[in-house]
């Protein structure tokens, strides 16, 4: 077997892990959402609300709770469908880009593309966790214009740097990497601290309650336009290789966040007492 060979198997079983886990990461957050849409409220108890669901011949009944003294130690996280889907990201964005050839054309330099590429992936969490942080993540209509407006300020610089696919594909792996940061860095910790707060017996932080949903609901909405992002490779023409690739970036974005919209609903205000948590 030849080298190319070697290389297109590993980019490929890389992918296949890649959009599995990424299915079932955004199928499991939709799918709470759906069941929050969903929910029958409970008048009285330590339930918030019931449903009853069916799926493959089997019915269930899904209750959300609010968290109290007593809560089992028995609980299931989802966090590894987020992990697993980043870490096959990053290793197909080395296998097909820096290793494959696809940074930067002739006249471009690979070491600089990669470097800035990097540097974007980093500095992008950064910057919208400060943002989410800051006065500006409790307007989320201002929020979401000053985000589109930096998404499209990434993909103009990025192609002064690096081929035209590999920007697409770089606004792509930052937007990814902010989903997966939000569940890892954000809301998991933000949950465990809760869990804390009510094991110990101290009164819940509002701000800390309000941090999964907040978060979650974000990778709700950023997720749409990622997947168009991520399968453009297959459109160039309409796409990375169109001479107005950032004007059609940013109505995928816009697009994206529309069906969001309309898929979600209504956002809903956190609860002191605690939420689900969605990733």
């Amino acid at each position: 077997m030849e080298s190319y060979d070697i290389l297109a198997l590993a980019q490929m079983l890389t992918r296949w892990v890649h959009v599995f886990a990424a299915i079932l990461w955004i199928g499991q957050t939709y799918l709470f959402h759906l069941m929050e849409r969903n929910l029958v409220a409970v008048p009285s108890g330590n339930a918030v609300g019931r449903m009853w669901m069916l799926h493959g011949g089997g019915y269930y009944q899904v209750e959300k709770r609010n968290l109290a003294p007593g809560m089992p130690e028995q609980l299931v996280w989802f966090k590894w469908e987020a992990a697993t889907t980043w870490v096959s990201g990053a290793i197909l964005l080395g296998l097909t880009y820096h290793a494959g050839g696809l940074m930067a054309p002739p006249e471009m330099n690979p070491g600089i593309a990669a470097g800035v590429g990097t540097g974007a992936i980093v500095f992008g969490w950064v910057i919208y966790d400060m943002l989410v942080r800051s006065p500006l993540g409790a307007r989320p209509v201002l929020f979401a214009v000053i985000g589109l407006i930096l998404i499209l300020l990434l993909h103009n610089g990025l192609t002064q740097v690096m081929s035209l696919r590999a920007a697409y594909i770089h606004v792509g792996a930052v937007i990814g990497t902010i989903m997966a940061a939000n569940v890892w860095m954000r809301i998991l910790p933000a949950q465990r601290k809760m869990l804390e707060a009510v094991r110990s017996g101290n009164e819940l932080d509002r701000s800390i309650a309000a941090t999964g949903p907040l978060r979650s609901r974000h990778n709700s909405y950023l997720v749409l336009p990622l997947v168009l992002i991520m399968i453009s490779n297959h459109y160039p023409t309409i796409s990375y290789g169109n001479d107005h690739s950032t004007l059609i970036l940013g109505l995928v974005v816009v697009v994206g966040w529309i069906a969001a919209r309309w898929l979600l609903g209504p956002g809903r205000e956190a609860s002191p007492s605690g939420t689900s948590t969605l990733s």
